[in-house]
Formats: C-alpha cells, sequence, structure tokens
C-alpha cells in the first residue's frame, strides 16, 4: 500500500467510524438525494492531499558551497521573479514609463521636522499618495527609510507607523511613508487585493502595482539630494512585512531591512493556516522559482532584522515562522562572513497581540543605529515620545486626481482587446490546424495533467431499483475525487455531472440521466462539493497556483481522466458532461478542449458567455478562483474553447443573451468541420 492509500484508508476510516453504517430502508422520494449524499471520502483528505500537493512542490534551499556560487543562484532568481513574475504581460511597459513625482505643498510637524506631501505614479494613471517626514536641518547625505504598512484602513495615517516616521525624522533620517494599495486613500472597491487577479486573467502580473508602489517609493527617496544611496531601509508590519522582504530581496538598493510580522515559508503556511496570505502574497507561479526561505537568504549580506510577535493573534508568529527563514539564512550570511548582520527578535509585549509597537520599534532603531551611525555616541536606541505630534486623516490628506487607476479600472483596460488574434480560421484545413495549435496551447495556459484513474470502489447499495457504487477515483496518487456512480436498468450511454453547488445538488439531472438510459456518475473534483477544502479554501486555491499549477487546470484534467476511466470501463457508450453553474461549466468546457477522444458531448447550464464577464461583474478570486487563470483571456474567450470541442456538441442551455450575441457564428464554425448544430438553447 502506498504512502497516499494509506492517507485515503485511513481517512476513509475516520469518515465512516464517525458516520456509522449506512441503513438500507424503504425508498422515498429523498432516496436519490440520500445517495448523492453519502460521505465518500469525508473532510480529512481534501485538506491532506492539499497541504502535502503544495508541500512537496516548494523548492528547497539550494547547497552553496562559495559566495560566488549563492551570488549566481540569487542573481539567478531576483531575474526571473523579476522578468517572469512581477512583470509579465503589460506590466513590462509599466516598468519602463517615466517616473512622475508630483509635490502637494508642506504641512508642519513637531520639532526639528516638517511633512511634505506629494503624490508618484506607481504605473501609469495610478497616483500613489505620501509624506516624506524631513529633518529641518539637513547638510550632507543622510540615511533613509521607506515606511510601509499593512492590512489597516488607516493607511499612512496608522499611529505607530507615524511615530516610526516621525523618529527616522527626529534622528536625522528622511522617512518616506507611502499609501499601500486597498488601504488608507486607496481603500476604494478597485483596491481590494482579490480584484488583483483581474489582471491576471488578462495576462498581466497583478502583482506589479504592489511592486512598482515601492519601487517608486524608492525611486523618490533615492532622488533627494541628500540622501545616502550606501543607508536605505525599508521596514513594515504583516503586508508591510511582506513588502518590506519583497522589495529588499529583489532591490539591491535597499541597504537594511527590518520585516514585522509579514511573512513565512510556503511550507510554513500550508500547515499554520492563518499564515496563508492574500493574492499579491502568493503571486502566481513564485515557487516554481524560489521560496520566501530563498527571498530571505537573498538578503545577505545586507543588515537584517527579523522581527515576529512570539504568539500572534493574527499571523506568522515567531513560534513556529522564524526558525525556517534562520535555517535558510545563516548559511548564507556566514559565507559573507558577516553572521552578526542577521538579526532577529522574538517579541512578546504586548502578549499574543499583532503589533509594531514601542518594543519592537526600538529594536528597529538599535538596527539603525548600529549600521547606519555605527559609533555614534550619542545614539539613543529609546524611543523619542510623539504621541502628540500623530496627525488626523484629514492633515495628512493628499489629493489625487479623480479619476485614478485601479486594479478593476486596469483590467477593464486590458480586456477590451482580449483575446489576441482571435479570429477563427474560415477554412476546413486551417480549422483543424487551429483545433491542434489551440489545444497544446490551452494546456500550456490551464496546467494541464494527464491523470491516470486507479479507482477504488467504497461500497454500494440500492434504493428502488438505482443501483449506486461509491468510487474514490485516485488521480496518480495525487488527487481523490468521491464519485457515485448510479445505475438504473441496462443503460448504453455515460453522463459525468459535476456542479457549481457540488454532487449534491445535481439530483434532479440525475433523474433526468438515468430516465433517458445512462449510466451517471456525480463527481466532485477539486475545491467542489465534498472535495472542497476545509478550511481557507480559496488561499489554498492560490497556493496551488503559487506552485505553479492551476486550480481550472486540475479540476479539467481530473474530468478528462474521469471520462477516459469511464469509456475504458464500460468499453461502449458515448460520454455526456453534463454542468451546472458557471465555473463549473468552464472547467467542462476546457476538459473538452483538452479531451478530443473521450468526451462526446458537452451540456453547460448558467455558463458565462464571455470570461469578460468576469471583469465586468468584478468578481474577486476570493468564491471563484479558478476564473481568474494566468493568461486565459489572452488566448481564448469562451467562442474559442466551444471552437476547440468542435465538431462534438456543446449545448449552453437557457443562455442569456452575453452568450448568444458572444457564441452567434458558431453554427458556421461547426458547418466548417462537417456537422451541423446550434450550441444555443
Amino acid at each position: 500500500m502506498s504512502h497516499h492509500q494509506r492517507i485515503l484508508f485511513v481517512a476513509l476510516c475516520l469518515e465512516w467510524f464517525f458516520a456509522g453504517p449506512t441503513s438500507i430502508h424503504a425508498a422515498d422520494q429523498s432516496e436519490l438525494q440520500a445517495l448523492l449524499e453519502h460521505t465518500i471520502v469525508g473532510s480529512v483528505l481534501p485538506m491532506v492531499e492539499v497541504q502535502r500537493y503544495c508541500d512537496e512542490r516548494v523548492p528547497p534551499m539550494p547547497e552553496v558551497q562559495s559566495v560566488a556560487a549563492w551570488s549566481r543562484v540569487a542573481d539567478r532568481i531576483r531575474g526571473e521573479v523579476l522578468e517572469r513574475i512581477v512583470y509579465r504581460g503589460e506590466a513590462a511597459k509599466w516598468r519602463d514609463a517615466p517616473a512622475n513625482v508630483q509635490w502637494l505643498g508642506t504641512i508642519e510637524g513637531g520639532a526639528g521636522y516638517r511633512i511634505k506631501k506629494l503624490r508618484y505614479e506607481a504605473l501609469p494613471g495610478m497616483w500613489i499618495p505620501a509624506l516624506l517626514y524631513e529633518p529641518d536641518k539637513l547638510s550632507g547625505k543622510v540615511p533613509a527609510v521607506l515606511n510601509v504598512n499593512g492590512h489597516t484602513s488607516l493607511g499612512k495615517q496608522y499611529p505607530p507607523k507615524q511615530i516610526r516616521c516621525i523618529n527616522q525624522a527626529k534622528r536625522g533620517m528622511l522617512a518616506l511613508n507611502i499609501e499601500w494599495v486597498g488601504m488608507g486613500q486607496l481603500a476604494t472597491p478597485g483596491y481590494k487585493h482579490c480584484l488583483m487577479n483581474q489582471l491576471d486573467l488578462c495576462g498581466t502580473s497583478g502583482l506589479a502595482p504592489f511592486y512598482l508602489d515601492m519601487k517608486r517609493g524608492l525611486d523618490v527617496l533615492l532622488s533627494h539630494d541628500h540622501v545616502d544611496p550606501n543607508r536605505v531601509a525599508v521596514t513594515g508590519l504583516s503586508g508591510g512585512g511582506w513588502q518590506t522582504i519583497i522589495i529588499s530581496s529583489l532591490d539591491t538598493r535597499v541597504t537594511l531591512a527590518d520585516p514585522v510580522a509579514g511573512y513565512s515559508s510556503f511550507r510554513t503556511r500550508a500547515y499554520h493556516l492563518k499564515d496563508l496570505g492574500d493574492s499579491e502574497q502568493t503571486p502566481n507561479d513564485l515557487a516554481t522559482i524560489c521560496d520566501y526561505t530563498h527571498l530571505t537568504a537573498m538578503l545577505a549580506p545586507r543588515p537584517t532584522l527579523l522581527t515576529f510577535n512570539l504568539h500572534d493573534g493574527c499571523c506568522f508568529e515567531g513560534a513556529y515562522a522564524l526558525q525556517p527563514l534562520l535555517a535558510a539564512a545563516r548559511p548564507i550570511f556566514r559565507l559573507y562572513g558577516r553572521e552578526k548582520m542577521l538579526r532577529w527578535h522574538v517579541n512578546n509585549d504586548p502578549p499574543g497581540k499583532h503589533n509594531y509597537a514601542v518594543d519592537n520599534r526600538q529594536q528597529l532603531y538599535r538596527m539603525l543605529g548600529d549600521f547606519f551611525y555605527s559609533g555614534d555616541a550619542h545614539w539613543d536606541t529609546k524611543e523619542i515620545p510623539s504621541d502628540n505630534e500623530v496627525k488626523s486623516k484629514e492633515e495628512l490628506f493628499v489629493e489625487l486626481p479623480e479619476k485614478n487607476q485601479d486594479f478593476h479600472t486596469l483590467a477593464l483596460g486590458l480586456a477590451k482587446n482580449l483575446p489576441r488574434n482571435g479570429q477563427l480560421p474560415t477554412d476546413k484545413g486551417a480549422a483543424k490546424k487551429w483545433q491542434r495549435r489551440q489545444r497544446k496551447k490551452l494546456g500550456e495556459i490551464v496546467r494541464a495533467k494527464d491523470y491516470a484513474v486507479h479507482a477504488i470502489k467504497c461500497g454500494n447499495e440500492q434504493k428502488s431499483g438505482v443501483k449506486a457504487t461509491y468510487w474514490a477515483l485516485q488521480m496518480d496518487g495525487l488527487w481523490t475525487v468521491p464519485a457515485v456512480e448510479l445505475v438504473q436498468g441496462n443503460p448504453t450511454k455515460i453522463a459525468i455531472l459535476v456542479a457549481d453547488a457540488g454532487r449534491r445538488s445535481a439530483a434532479a439531472d440525475v433523474a433526468r440521466f438515468l430516465k433517458s438510459g445512462h449510466r451517471v456518475l456525480a463527481v466532485d473534483p477539486f475545491y467542489f462539493g465534498e472535495s472542497k477544502i476545509k478550511e481557507r479554501d480559496y488561499l489554498f486555491a492560490l497556493l496551488v497556483a503559487g506552485i505553479g499549477d492551476r486550480p481550472l487546470g486540475l479540476q479539467a484534467s481530473q474530468i478528462a481522466a474521469i471520462a477516459r476511466w469511464a469509456k475504458t470501463k464500460h468499453e461502449s457508450g458515448s460520454v455526456d458532461v453534463v454542468a451546472q453553474g458557471p465555473r463549473s461549466s468552464l472547467f467542462t468546457l476546457v476538459a473538452a478542449g483538452l479531451e478530443p477522444q473521450s468526451i462526446d458531448r458537452v451540456e453547460l447550464h448558467g455558463s458565462l458567455g464571455s470570461l469578460k464577464e468576469v471583469i465586468e461583474n468584478n468578481w474577486g478570486v476570493l468564491d471563484k478562483p479558478e476564473l481568474f487563470c494566468f493568461g486565459l483571456l489572452e488566448a481564448f474567450d469562451i467562442r474559442h474553447l466551444v471552437a476547440l470541442a468542435a465538431p462534438r456538441p456543446v449545448e449552453f442551455v437557457e443562455a442569456g443573451d452575453r452568450a448568444k450575441a458572444e457564441l452567434n457564428g458558431l453554427r458556421t464554425w461547426y458547418g466548417l468541420l462537417g456537422r451541423e448544430f446550434e450550441p444555443l438553447r
């Protein structure tokens, strides 16, 4: 018995133990529903499988024996993350756009410093409000600190952040306090972090606006006449800690970093669920290149302070998050002979709090003193009391253009001209070649898998002439898809049923297809029904994309594999795949495009007419993660997926106006491929 089969066996035993035996009783009207609701794999196994799947695919730290060898690794990672993750698609043009900074006046700060208001373009049309805390008396070159903040609606007004900036300015440093997208003045609906994936759907990095927000902030600081480029620090709490590790590892202009309670290894996150981060913290494909352990090591040999809270009510507890990062970074700092440059602090004051309070701030002041003011006998690490200098939201308000680009408006603009090269061929020979090329391209985009099914029978029962067999369908020993096979009489055809609400919602379709002489397989692929992940499910979907796969591709590949298995097992009859809901309809349509041999007909209920509806409806990744498959809309819309499945029937049941408008003309396409067919009904 394999390791995976042992896990499945234990999970099934647990579920059967707590659920008790299934009793067979007289038939009534609810019997079909009861058969569909029978527990097959339970709630434990889907979580175990996704954790193991993600954990095994996170790259380990390389073994290097010299600074030169590590430098090559770090340079490669830095280059690949920037080119393949951050600046994908239109983001490459945003990177190369000219910087635009506007200074908007000065307000009184406190004793010894002033506050200058400014705004800058992170990318064309997206303005970021910021505040520069500037000492009154400046001469020569002085240190500068980029201060970023995390998930707080107060944004740049957040009092602990203000106090940090004030203390830096009173110590003679330039402190830039920048707004984070989605927070403070940018806390508008279009900046919700779950909407960055709308850009991903268009083939442009949703991570880019986050990164360019920070990069342009560094540009502003380094353009100041009095900034010492050898003394540039970045620090922030929570999401600000994540920003700190990202910009500091990828931009070597940063010479000191202090991320506070802001990140952990992808492996750590898979098991400490409160660490699973928002969309920007788990960008598509990052873990195909590196883990956060690598990014931490890439700070070497620059001064680095890793700050965590021992027990943290939010996330990233020092008790478990810190050690894997130190294990990765220490050997690299040691290679440079700079072990003392790597420091860490685990805070417990106040106990259990997610904070950048006075204890953590004083650790920063000590770090700045030791490395930016070495030898200064007057340097004091104690915080300068500044509570009475904290400003209100109104005082710190920075005027922004009336129409400021956000994730949603950017995605709407990108989607207008997508898909690229969207015209279908007009002759049969070209059409066949198009299908071959596009099938391969679709497989690449969704990261399709060619799964082999190992079917484990988990029981059977019969009610009112309907025989039910319960299957755990293992996909290459990686995933287990629960399926209920229902048979009445002597079926000659097969129907595979999937639904957004899970197989338990498919009773009406089951009855319809049993009546029409089908063998019915009601299944729950990845993330649906009984396969739904028990906790923080959409964050695991993001993690799956982060390690280089796509939830849409997993779902479609599972359906394609089940179709092959069913057709081989029963050796006769056509296979229909029937989907209820926009999400199931999309992965079913993709499965049909990927599997030309074993899927003979597709029936879609409630399907989208166009992928652009995802953006037009302003959906986020929280509820429909597979719809945001990176680059799908750049190459395909719904009509192209139908064209790829043709000449097999693809029926849109009770199609809406959008589907009718978008799919108009597909009759001509079917005719080109030798079949008369009307896809809309």
